[in-house]
Order: C-alpha cells, then sequence, then structure tokens
C-alpha cells in the first residue's frame, strides 16, 4: 500500500512540474530538466523509505536537501521553515518571541553573554556568565548554540524553566515569561560636543526609519547642528528602509537606488517621496567591511549625490536584492531577485557565487571588469568594490595575546567576577579599570597555562628553515637568537606593553554588566578613532566641503 501511495504521489508530482514550466514559460531543455529532477527526487525518496535499514526521517532529510540546493546559488537565498519563523521575524522586523538575552559557547555549555535590559531574562534574574543546564527539563550541556536558541524562543506569554549554572556552583532554576522582544534599530543616540549628535544604527527592519526620524528630530531640538550617522556592522535589512532614510537628507524625487533583475517585473527605480528632514545640515556616515546592503545603498547614495562624507573602512560589498516568498505549510523562501545601483549607475556587488575557485569559494569581481563613475559634483568612484570611502581610517589591530584572552573568554569571566564585588560602578562613560584591580587580572592569566605566538616569532622561523636550507644560518645564528628573544612571547612583558588595549575591553565588558548595550556604546567613545575623525571633518567646515567638491 505504501508504494503505490508513494508512485501515485509521485506521477502527481510529474504532472505538477509538466503544468508549472508550462505556464512559467520555461524552455524545452529547463522542462525536462525541472521534470527529471522532481522524479528523481521522489525516486530517492522512495527507496529510503522502502530499503533504508533505519527508519529515515523525510522531513529532515528535505530540508537538508533544500538548504543544500540553494546554498550553491548564494548565501542569501535561504528556505525558512515553519519551525524558523521566529528567526525570520527577527531578521524582518526585529522582533521575535523569546527571552531576550545574547549567549555565546563557552566549553560545553551555552552560557548567557549579555541579557537584554529591560526584557525577560533581566527581569527574571538571568546574568551574564550563568551557564545554561537544562530548558524544561531538556539537558542543554554540549548542545549546539542554535538548538539552545530555539529552545529559548517560542510565543509570546509563554513560560519555560531554565536552570543555570552561577559562579560555577550554584545551580538556580528559574521560571521565565516569553515576550515579544524588540531588538532596536538605533541601540544608541546623542550629543557627543559641539553640537555635534551622533545616530548608531544596527539594522534596517520595518521600524528602521521611524527610529532614525524620532532620534534625528530629538537631537535637533537639542541643539545638533552636525550629524555623525554610524552603520558599522550594520549587515543591512529592507531596501524601502534604506530609501526611506536617505530621504530624510535628500530633497524629494531623487533617485535613491534601481534594481534590474533577469526578470522585468523587478527592474525598479526607488525615488525619494517626501520633503525632507534636513538638506543643509553636515554628514558623516561611518561605515567599515562589516556595513552591507541597505547600510551601502544609503552610504552609497548619499555618496553619489555629494550629501555626506563617507568615512571609515570599504564596506562589505552586497549588491544583490532578495525578495520572500510564501510557501505551504507555513515556510518561506528568501530568494535574490535582483542587483542594485546607486544613483551613479554602480553596482557594488564585489563577489560572483557563480564563478567559483577550486575551493568553492566565489571569485571577485576581475580588477580588469571595475568601472568608473562619477558623483553628482564630478568626485569619481568605482563599482565592484562595495563603497570605498572618501576618508579612510585605520583600523585598531590587537596583539595576539589581547586577541587570546579575548577568544579564551578570559576578559568575559573576569568582568563576571568583577561584578560579583562591585554592586555599582561609575558611568558608562567615567568608568575605568584601577591598576590594582588590572594587576588582579594580571595575576589570573600569569597562572593560567595557556601559550600563544606572536607573527614575528612565526616569520622567524620559517626565515631559519629557509636560511638553514640555503646554508647561511650558522653565519646568523647570534643574530637570529637574540633577535628571536625579543619577539618570542612572554605574558608577563606583554600584558605590560599591552595594558592600555587590555584594559580598554575590559572596561567596556564590566559597563556592559551594569548598563548594558546603551553602555557598552557610551563607553567605546572614549577610544574610537572612527568617530574622533569624524569629528575632526565635521569641525573643519573647510575640509568637509573639499572632500565633497562643493
Amino acid at each position: 500500500m505504501k508504494g503505490t501511495i508513494l508512485i501515485t504521489l509521485r506521477k502527481m508530482i510529474v504532472v505538477a512540474a509538466v503544468l508549472l514550466t508550462t505556464l512559467v514559460g520555461f524552455s524545452q531543455s529547463n522542462n525536462f530538466e525541472v521534470v527529471k529532477g522532481l522524479e528523481l527526487m521522489d525516486l530517492i525518496y522512495q527507496n529510503l523509505d522502502m530499503h533504508f535499514v533505519d527508519e529515515p526521517k523525510p522531513g529532515k532529510l528535505s530540508k537538508i536537501a533544500i538548504d543544500a540546493m540553494l546554498k550553491d546559488l548564494d548565501p542569501y537565498t535561504v528556505y525558512y521553515h515553519e519551525a524558523n519563523m521566529e528567526d525570520y521575524r527577527l531578521m524582518t522586523t526585529g522582533q521575535y518571541g523569546g527571552v531576550g538575552a545574547l549567549i555565546r559557547k563557552m566549553g560545553d555549555y551555552i552560557c548567557i553573554s549579555e541579557p537584554y535590559e529591560g526584557n525577560p531574562a533581566q527581569k527574571s534574574g538571568l546574568r551574564a556568565g550563568d551557564k545554561i543546564l537544562e530548558i524544561d527539563g531538556k539537558n542543554m550541556v554540549k548542545k549546539p548554540s542554535e538548538e539552545v536558541s530555539q529552545a529559548l524562543k517560542g510565543p509570546k506569554g509563554t513560560t519555560i524553566q531554565v536552570k543555570v549554572l552561577r559562579n560555577d556552583k550554584d545551580e538556580v532554576m528559574l521560571s521565565i515569561t516569553r515576550d515579544e522582544i524588540k531588538i532596536p534599530d538605533v541601540p544608541y543616540a546623542n550629543i557627543i560636543g559641539n553640537g555635534i549628535g551622533y545616530i548608531k544604527l544596527n539594522s534596517f527592519t520595518q521600524t528602521a526609519s521611524e527610529e532614525v526620524k524620532k532620534a534625528f528630530l530629538d537631537l535637533k531640538a537639542k541643539g545638533m547642528s552636525q550629524l555623525v550617522f554610524d552603520l558599522r556592522d550594520n549587515g543591512g535589512g529592507l531596501l524601502i528602509e534604506a530609501v526611506k532614510i536617505v530621504n530624510f537628507f535628500v530633497p524629494k524625487d531623487k533617485i535613491v537606488v534601481t534594481t534590474k533583475g533577469r526578470i522585468k517585473d523587478e527592474n525598479q527605480i526607488y525615488k525619494t517621496q517626501y520633503e525632507p528632514l534636513d538638506t543643509e545640515i553636515p554628514i558623516v556616515v561611518l561605515i567599515d567591511e562589516g556595513s552591507a546592503s541597505a547600510s551601502e545603498i544609503v552610504s552609497g547614495s548619499l555618496q553619489d549625490l555629494d550629501r555626506a562624507v563617507i568615512v571609515g573602512q570599504t564596506s562589505y560589498g552586497k549588491g544583490l536584492v532578495q525578495r520572500t516568498f510564501d510557501l505551504k505549510y507555513g515556510s518561506k523562501i528568501k530568494l535574490t531577485i535582483a542587483k542594485y545601483y546607486t544613483p551613479s549607475g554602480r553596482c557594488v556587488q564585489k563577489l560572483e557565487y557563480y564563478d567559483k575557485n577550486e575551493d568553492e569559494r566565489p571569485k571577485e569581481i576581475a580588477d580588469s571588469l571595475i568601472r568608473k563613475f562619477k558623483t553628482t559634483n564630478g568626485r569619481e568612484v568605482i563599482d565592484g568594490r562595495g563603497i570605498e570611502p572618501d576618508v579612510k581610517v585605520k583600523l585598531k589591530e590587537f596583539s595576539r595575546l589581547t586577541a587570546m584572552l579575548v577568544g579564551k573568554n578570559f576578559i568575559f569571566n573576569y568582568a563576571t567576577e568583577y561584578q560579583k564585588s562591585h554592586p555599582t560602578i561609575a558611568s558608562a562613560a567615567d568608568f575605568k579599570l584601577s591598576d590594582a584591580d588590572y594587576n588582579q587580572f594580571k595575576n589570573i592569566i600569569l597562572k593560567d597555562t595557556f601559550d600563544y605566538s606572536t607573527a614575528s616569532e612565526e616569520v622567524l622561523k620559517k626565515m631559519r628553515k629557509t636560511a638553514e636550507e640555503e646554508g647561511y644560518f650558522d653565519e646568523s645564528k647570534v643574530e637570529y637568537e637574540a633577535l628571536f628573544k625579543k619577539v618570542t612571547p612572554s605574558k608577563q612583558r606583554d600584558l605590560d606593553k599591552f595594558k592600555s588595549e587590555i584594559k580598554e575591553l575590559i572596561e567596556n565588558e564590566i559597563v556592559s554588566r551594569y548598563y548594558y548595550q546603551k553602555g557598552r556604546a557610551e563607553h567605546a567613545f572614549r577610544d574610537d578613532n572612527f568617530v574622533d575623525k569624524a569629528k575632526e571633518i565635521l569641525l573643519n567646515k573647510a575640509t568637509y566641503n573639499t572632500i565633497l567638491k562643493k
């Protein structure tokens, strides 16, 4: 009986495929390939169901097959199973049903790295550093982050029991009622001196433009006369929100972005539709390699229209547009449907996903294919490489030791211990770690047995090997060993040498325990060379105008 049902199902699939391909106008060769692929897939399911040694899980298998198929296209074409709808909602709205906390992997445990202020996790007493043992009685030790995240999410009003390990000794059971979690698109906005306003935008969900508008008007009411608009590490979101935000600073009826796809209906021109908020206020937009998609539409459009100075690092280079389509059974698919072009006519897409290297990594657009375009004032810009900033800022490079301290959670764990003995601290902007506290941290590190290497040490080792092969090493052995000794890692020496950068990270982690995300942003201004450069440009009108060729 089962076999008969499967055969009938297969016939139905084939007939449906023929009808579908005829309706949408595929070529005859495509008709055959579609029907062939669907029929083979059904035959594979049939044989698995009838003959595989263990009972197969068809739902899981189909999702794996779909994901693998889409992965071969590009990273942005994604299937959302009905079980992943909270992830989809988070992407488009910034909202999801859950407890409101960031989590991270630490050894065998998933631990709370940062509760969101005012949300169920924080209200129920969950703390940064708590290690999740169980959720509703189900063991979460040695589970992947994705599984724990899914267990924490769920409909508003539902309650879960979460058992955590606190201080590595106390087991604490907490009852947490899920709520509608809204991650703010604008986590921080303020006046940062000399009439300069600062707005940080983290994402482009359905509320992004409204949050930016509110922040902008609030700062104007406080006396803002210049703006730093921070799009660093903003991976993008909804295209229409990017258009609305550009509209705040650009007159009505200006082209912001154009989309072009294989299907003519996807060829659209998006213009500003409303009267702007302010077309005169000087603006610096901050970008880095984490700024992508909608962030590049905003920064690229404002650059092409000579409406803002772009400062920072070259952006990610995602010039592709996605649209979501509803499927059956509560699932969805997000498809890449077009490329977008900024007002000058350039597409910032950096990678070619259909032309991959032997290791399956996509190739960059060849230098020979890069084209030059002109902004409104005649400044030269290029395509195929993301958004190149008008003024580049060098990224801070942390030492190998500092990277090790972050990666192995030494700084995170110290902040957890620090909070235990310090009920309160100074304001986020004023907090500083004392030398005594840093020495305490240093003693913890010196007692640990971890090893690390410096880049200089690794280069010298390679140089020695080459010198030995060529027969020159014996002549320079003394000099080599003296130099090698100087670059060989020493925890004691490096903890002193890189004290300032290590302290900066410790302070920021500690501040987050008391003032959460807003505190992190406020504290970071003290050592932010991107913001410093933005302020420098805004405070020198001649420099600002020269960059924009005004």
